[in-house]
């Protein structure tokens, strides 16, 4: 686990929406009043998640991350250049919908985590997200509120919000994180790609087209979460089998990444 948290600094997305678990019994009968189909295009995402995580997993350590005497950190070399490409704190008071405010808080959890690993001021990003958490009011949250790691975290979360009627929302969540992560990532796709092998390249690019599909399908029954298929729609151009090709390709969808973003945290 300690190497995909280290890797979890560009794919905090993944491992945050790879969900599984027991689900409880008003989880199971809050299903059934969904369609089949509808379950099994859920799942399919939840899947295809966790099969990106579990690749990740297998990668060698970051060169720029080290393990240290309080857990992972960045090298003193990496930390000496601050990321200039963060959400800025306040962009949180643009949000007005609910949707909106799930996104923006993902994102800027997202953000924060890295900030902390730069030894960067995260004072007014976990005012910021206090600030949305309570706007939200989504009693799912307290379930994680004890958790000791990323999958503990997603896997309770995604059980508490399908309990409490908040599933909809997840896809918020997970959608936000996953875009604001590719973005961070392709600004470092260098060092970020340097742990890459072919088949770790082909079988994340195919998993997140296939993410892109099942979340167009899900759209059909769930017609919140239509601003989230739009904007991520533009990313299946990442389709490759190679190293080369994925690097190529991040290169090319830069805009359609940073538009990807901004269409989320708008």
């Amino acid at each position: 686990m300690k190497k995909l948290s280290v890797l979890a600094i560009a794919f905090v997305a993944i491992a945050f929406a790879a969900c599984g678990g027991k689900k409880t019994q008003a989880s199971e009968e809050a299903d059934t009043l969904k369609s089949f189909e509808q379950q099994q295009i859920e799942a399919s995402i939840k899947m295809h998640f966790d099969s990106i995580a579990s690749e990740v997993g297998k990668l060698p350590q970051l060169p720029f991350v080290q393990e240290g005497n309080n857990g992972l950190t960045l090298t003193k070399e990496e930390k000496q250049v601050k990321p200039e490409y963060l959400l800025a704190p306040n962009t949180a008071d643009e949000t007005t919908t609910l949707a909106e405010k799930y996104r923006m808080l993902s994102a800027l959890t997202v953000d924060k985590n890295i900030a902390t690993l730069y030894e960067m001021p995260t004072e007014d990003y976990e005012k910021a997200i206090a600030k949305l958490a309570a706007d939200i009011n989504d009693p799912s949250f307290k379930s994680i509120e004890n958790a000791n790691g990323i999958y503990e975290t997603s896997s309770t979360l995604y059980d508490a919000m399908n309990e409490n009627g908040r599933i909809n929302y997840f896809w918020q969540l997970a959608s936000a994180a996953l875009v604001e992560e590719l973005y961070v990532a392709n600004q470092n796709a260098d060092k970020f790609l340097s742990v890459f092998d072919d088949d770790a390249a082909a079988n994340v690019s195919f998993r997140i087209v296939l993410i892109l599909d099942a979340v167009d399908r899900l759209a059909q029954y769930d017609p919140e979460i239509k601003p989230i298929v739009d904007a991520i729609a533009p990313l299946d151009v990442l389709n490759a089998t190679t190293v080369a090709e994925l690097k190529n390709q991040l290169a090319s969808a830069s805009e359609k990444i940073a538009a990807a973003r901004k269409a989320l945290i708008k």
